[in-house]
């Protein structure tokens, strides 16, 4: 069988490093998009106001409701499946125009994953979230359909704002218990890791490009998330394995080579240990693209 790529969306869709769109613009000028499973490189939230269907992202499927909003971070693969006409809005921005040495970065991180597994990355909207959710949306959509003086700027606020409100309907209780000292090194080896788990594998290599020791990131990592700093990394390469399993038809040595194992069978075996089961079984096991 000839081996297919996922397919990987660049900086978002028209070139730009942010857009607004209406879902109506989207399923009119961009339907294929949603034709087969893909990733991006940037942030996008999807706000769907009314309308149905379901939303495939990584291993698992999600009803689409309305006044709900998906987050889906940079390298999440995802497929929208609609049932009829979806109303709503479609952000999308890089880490770059938002600003990655801002907090509303973290905002970012927490709007994506702070909900639980069993709910997903879904925000339910509630009525006191609308009117604020909407008005700056209207706010996005006017500045983002005109060239006016300082047009990045006023984005980018009006953008920081909408994820200051978003950020109200997630319990952000655990995500900001995390004490600062500690935050930093958290969100520093999350961002080496993002970037890096592909070809760095070892604690100890992260650990020197934070000037720290092994023993010393492990701990910290654990104390603020609840597994070790090599739990995170061997999941990482575990969710990329699994993504490649699932969405594209390269095969199992493949993948292996493009996480940085140059012995299959240690891949194989890294795998079998970190989900107790083989790469096979569970390649036998997907149904519909989807079991786990």
């Amino acid at each position: 069988m000839t081996s297919t790529p996922l397919l990987e969306l660049g900086d978002t869709a028209s070139g730009l490093p942010f857009e607004i769109h209406t879902m109506e613009w989207i399923a009119t000028n961009r339907w294929e998009q949603n034709a087969t499973a893909h990733r991006h490189n940037y942030f996008v939230i999807m706000w769907v106001v009314s309308g149905s269907g379901r939303h495939r992202v990584d291993m698992h499927e999600y009803p689409v409701r309305d006044n709900s909003i998906f987050c889906i971070a940079p390298g999440q693969v995802h497929q929208l499946r609609t049932e009829g006409p979806l109303h709503g809005y479609v952000i999308s921005f890089t880490q770059e125009f938002l600003g990655m040495h801002d907090n509303q970065a973290e905002l970012i991180f927490r709007c994506s994953v702070a909900a639980s597994p069993d709910g997903g990355p879904v925000i339910p909207v509630t009525p006191d979230m609308n009117d604020e959710l909407r008005d700056v949306a209207l706010k996005l959509e006017k500045e983002y359909q005109h060239f006016f003086l300082l047009r990045s700027e006023v984005l980018r606020g009006y953008l920081r704002i909408f994820l200051v409100y978003l950020s109200r309907g997630v319990d952000l209780t655990a995500a900001t218990a995390i004490p600062s000292r500690h935050g930093e090194m958290v969100r520093h080896f999350s961002e080496l890791l993002e970037k890096d788990f592909k070809k760095e594998h070892s604690v100890s290599g992260y650990a020197s490009q934070l000037v720290v020791t092994p023993n010393y990131l492990n701990d910290v990592i654990k104390k603020n998330t609840g597994f070790p700093a090599s739990h995170h990394i061997q999941q990482r390469i575990i969710l990329e394995a699994k993504r490649q399993a699932i969405y594209s038809g390269v095969t199992m040595k493949e993948i292996a080579y493009d996480l940085g194992f140059d012995d299959v069978a240690h891949f194989s075996k890294f795998f079998k240990n970190a989900t107790g089961k083989s790469f096979t079984d569970f390649k036998k096991n997907l149904t519909d693209g989807f079991s786990q």
